[in-house]
């Protein structure tokens, strides 16, 4: 039997693209109650709403998932609105879980909450080696504050919360909106976009020089699940699929899977972003036992299908 079977569960951001993954795993476990937080009801930046939310959920255990997040375009046109929002809300969700007594806090932090210039793979006890890549700095230091904020209430309050860091996620149901997109689905519009309108040419920022490690959503909801049943200890954990490919090598697999067969223009005024993401995945293999098990070329055909698919329902309208 689940540790979840019975609890009451609130899970911030359960409605965005992870949260929805995320609560259908949590629906296997046969929790009592799953709330989930809509925005136009809880505005989680304002304590107001975040103490009303607590009052009207009751939970055991909270999945802190929400946050303002979007590509490197979008960090870089809203640094303060990601620092100030994400912070927030995080601090706000912890100190009130805190108050109302919650067996347990779930926090989920970001890839770019790492230095810009780490070993790779990028190893937990890292995380304090340097200062992340500019573009990302204000988000992931903005998350990164939920690792001093749970290891802090651990020392004082014994308060158990955990902290998890995601590396780049993707999957169906993905964000495909080309001013807020992350590299695959943005990949995947272009190639996709192309096809349908005969271009023969895509332009993609940066030298496509730069390494990412990807993980589907999937399995990214897996692993918090188990985290959350198995984990209950202060040290930060990585989530990710332990496979690196760089942007370029990315591009020319989506390329080959979408069927485009027209050249790729690589625009060097914009930047690449942090120059190597890969993680060394093995303390979530110790501690609670992930592996992830959804390759990148399966992944990528998944999500190529769904887009698609999302485009002819649009049409279809």
């Amino acid at each position: 039997m689940s540790v979840l079977q019975g609890k009451r569960i609130l899970v911030t951001g359960g409605s965005g693209f992870l949260g929805s993954y995320l609560v259908k795993k949590l629906e296997l476990k046969l929790p009592a109650e799953i709330f989930i937080p809509r925005r136009a009801q809880y505005d989680l930046v304002d304590g107001t709403n975040v103490r009303r939310l607590y009052e009207d959920s009751r939970p055991d255990i909270v999945v802190h998932a929400a946050a303002q997040v979007g590509g490197i375009g979008a960090n870089r046109k809203n640094p303060g609105t990601f620092f100030y929002n994400n912070l927030v809300m995080g601090a706000q969700m912890m100190e009130y879980g805190r108050l109302y007594g919650v067996e347990k806090f779930v926090a989920l932090g970001t890839i770019c909450a790492y230095p810009k210039f780490t070993s790779v793979p990028f190893k937990e006890d890292d995380l304090w080696m340097g200062y992340p890549e500019e573009t990302n700095a204000p988000y992931g230091l903005a998350k990164k504050m939920l690792l001093v904020q749970a290891q802090a209430y651990r020392q004082q309050f014994e308060f158990n919360a955990i902290f998890l860091l995601p590396v780049n996620l993707y999957g169906p149901g993905d964000n495909f909106d080309p001013e807020t997109s992350h590299a695959i689905p943005g990949i995947i519009k272009k190639c996709v976009d192309a096809v349908t309108s005969g271009r023969d040419q895509i332009v993609l920022w940066g030298s496509g020089a730069a390494t990412r490690e990807f993980l589907h959503v999937e399995d990214a909801a897996e692993a918090i699940v188990l985290a959350t049943e198995h984990y209950n200890g202060s040290e930060p954990v990585n989530l990710g699929s332990g496979v690196e490919i760089s942007i370029k090598e990315l591009a020319a697999l989506i390329s080959r899977l979408t069927g485009f067969n027209g050249s790729i223009v690589w625009d060097t005024n914009n930047p690449d972003g942090q120059p190597r993401r890969a993680l060394d995945t093995s303390r979530a293999m110790r501690l609670f036992g992930f592996r992830a098990h959804i390759s990148l070329e399966d992944g990528l055909r998944q999500t190529i299908d769904w887009y698609k698919a999302s485009i002819r329902q649009t049409s279809n309208r």
